[in-house]
């Protein structure tokens, strides 16, 4: 049984103490790969630098974090184009880019824009998008249905909107990254996994933030994703090796991994 966490920051200082040890308690219960999403230029070098480390295990993204949009967003774009364009084939996805009206506004206008560079970005390197959305719903799915036009594709990590947003995700052909909110008493998510095809769900962490139950309140590490699976197959009614195969294949073929 082998699980692939697709959005994990295992590169952040939160795990400078443990590092070796917490990627070793995930791969023992069979999380064996590890895509990680990029958060701005601050992040790369470390986040290379894992990789590097465990090439066989850690698989990285490149994209500016919609938080980090602020005055310098056009210079950090430029530095991660020349760094595509440099070694194209070094990551798996453009991300973790997106839309995020939670925290600041005063930087939408630009977020908007920085989205659709690299939207094409990733069309023409024909590379997924890993999307980060809050309080963005309406304006990230417009966003995707006007640069779709075949050749953009991607997830939506940690999923947390309704059925009906859900729905328009997928026909726009994106797949919907289910994390430890699955596991929360108030979560919406179980009843609106059971209504969308099991063929559109990736498993994630997003470790170190939103860590499932029974682990709420601490750090979050990927070896946590078993809990998320364990949930999330018991709500489709599944059993664990199913559903292991399954959300594994959808994971390669989205991200075009390597087999095992």
């Amino acid at each position: 049984m082998q699980f692939i966490d697709t959005h994990t920051h295992l590169y952040l200082e939160d795990f400078d103490t443990d590092r070796n040890e917490m990627i070793k308690r995930a791969v023992a219960r069979g999380i064996n790969r590890f895509l990680l999403p990029n958060i701005d230029q601050s992040s790369v070098d470390p986040m290379l630098g894992l990789c590097k480390a465990y090439p066989d295990y850690c698989f990285p993204m490149l994209g500016l974090h919609p938080t980090s949009v602020k005055d310098d967003w056009q210079m950090q774009l430029d530095h991660f184009e020349k760094l595509l364009q440099e070694s194209p084939t070094t990551f798996v996805a453009i991300g973790e880019i997106g839309l995020d009206f939670y925290w600041d506004k005063s930087f939408s206008t630009q977020q908007i824009k920085a989205l659709r560079i690299q939207f094409d970005w990733a069309k023409k390197l024909q590379l997924p998008v890993a999307i980060h959305t809050r309080d963005a719903f309406p304006e990230m799915l417009a966003e995707i249905k006007e640069a779709q036009d075949g050749n953009l594709k991607g997830v939506l990590h940690c999923f947390t909107g309704s059925l009906e947003e859900a729905q328009k995700a997928i026909d726009l052909g994106f797949y919907l990254g289910i994390g430890g909110v699955l596991t929360y008493k108030k979560s919406d998510l179980p009843e609106i996994v059971k209504q969308v095809p099991p063929e559109r769900l990736i498993l994630e962490t997003d470790a170190p933030f939103l860590p499932p139950v029974p682990y709420r309140g601490k750090r979050n590490e990927s070896a946590f994703l078993f809990e998320t699976a364990v949930k999330l197959a018991a709500t489709l009614e599944m059993d664990l090796d199913t559903l292991a195969e399954i959300t594994t294949k959808n994971a390669i073929e989205l991200f075009n991994l390597p087999q095992s």
